[in-house]
C-alpha cells in the first residue's frame, strides 16, 4: 500500500511539472503539485524539478 502511494505521488508530481512552456510556468505548476502532495517541502521540491526540466 505504501509503495502504491509513493508511486502515485511521484506520477502526479511528474505530470504537473511537465505543464508550462517556460521556467516560471514549470516552477509554478511543479510547486503547486508538490504542495498538494507533500506540503511545504513538496512545494520546494516540485518547483525545483519544474525549473530544472525546462527545455533550453
Amino acid at each position: 500500500m505504501r509503495l502504491r502511494r509513493i508511486c502515485l505521488i511521484g506520477a502526479t508530481i511528474a505530470a504537473l511539472t511537465a505543464c508550462g512552456s517556460n521556467v516560471t510556468e514549470r516552477a509554478a505548476t511543479g510547486g503547486l503539485g508538490g504542495a498538494i502532495v507533500a506540503g511545504p517541502v513538496g512545494a520546494v521540491a516540485g518547483a525545483t524539478v519544474g525549473a530544472v526540466t525546462t527545455p533550453r
